[in-house]
């Protein structure tokens, strides 16, 4: 299934997607991240944990304001990459959605940096990790 037959079947989102080499940059283009935006977010990456790359990047920098269930939304897709051996790192938040994401008590179980470049070092890192577990189960 290629990249662009991906992004189609996602309908109510407005999304950018940049491939890069180890993981995909996916930048929601809505100012407000509610429960229904968080499902389409949803099936669009969990698609990617069948492709070769299987890492993303959630690049929150157009987002003003989360809904309490997309909070809860997001933290669900986190763990299913992890279950899956691929990182989802968030970064670029405002203030306001660090503040909801820490009343809901999900901040501290979420991977967020405040860069996209401090979220490429921890996927590289996650990487590395996997793929010396692997040598030492293998």
């Amino acid at each position: 299934m290629s990249l662009s037959t991906l992004v189609n079947q996602t309908v109510n989102m407005k999304v950018k997607i940049d491939t890069k080499e180890k993981f995909y940059v996916v930048t929601p283009m809505e100012s407000t991240f509610s429960a229904n935006i968080a499902a389409d977010l949803s099936q669009l990456v969990t698609k990617f944990l069948q492709q070769e790359i299987k890492n993303v990047v959630l690049k929150f920098s157009a987002v003003e304001i989360i809904e309490d269930k997309g909070a809860e939304e997001l933290s669900q897709i986190q763990q299913q990459f992890y279950e899956n051996n691929a990182s989802f790192v968030i970064c670029e938040i405002k203030p306001s959605i660090e503040a909801v994401l820490e009343e809901l008590e999900l901040l501290e179980v979420m991977n967020i940096t405040p860069t996209e470049s401090e979220a490429w070092d921890i996927v590289q890192m996650e990487e590395i990790e996997r793929e010396l577990l692997d040598d030492e189960t293998g």
